[in-house]
């Protein structure tokens, strides 16, 4: 049984919008203070979780990358699911590493938990069949 709910246009838009914003940031963090976020992954306690992957500075260029091509994408409203998709994808890992055993600091774990959310509701959600009114 498929159930549907009238949302606004509007603030789907405002929502991707919205959302985007920190994948943007992120990517040119990732990219301009490159040392820094190396020296973020050194100190986490799961920073094996991304050396499984490989070379971490190889890592976070192509995460930034990827962040800044998929968070324009979804600022646009271009392929958002897909965008939504490869940010997710990116998210998840960089979470596990850096955000989980920091039980000191859970607000940044939360916060890409709940940012994890915003990227699901466009993965789940056909955003091209919503009507602008």
């Amino acid at each position: 049984m498929k159930t549907t709910i009238s949302v606004s246009y509007r603030s789907v838009q405002l929502f991707r919008i919205l959302l985007s914003g920190i994948f943007l940031v992120a990517s040119f963090n990732h990219i301009l203070n490159l040392e820094k976020t190396i020296n973020r992954i050194d100190q986490a306690r799961f920073k094996g979780i991304a050396y499984f992957f490989g070379n971490p500075e190889y890592l976070i260029i192509i995460s930034g990358v990827i962040m800044m091509i998929a968070g324009f994408l979804l600022l646009v409203g271009y392929k958002t699911k897909w965008a939504a998709m490869a940010l997710a994808a990116v998210l998840v890992p960089i979470t596990l590493t850096v955000q989980v055993g920091q039980i000191h600091t859970l607000g940044p774990l939360f916060k890409n938990i709940a940012i994890l959310g915003g990227l699901l509701f466009f993965i789940l959600n056909d955003i091209q069949t919503f009507q602008k009114q």
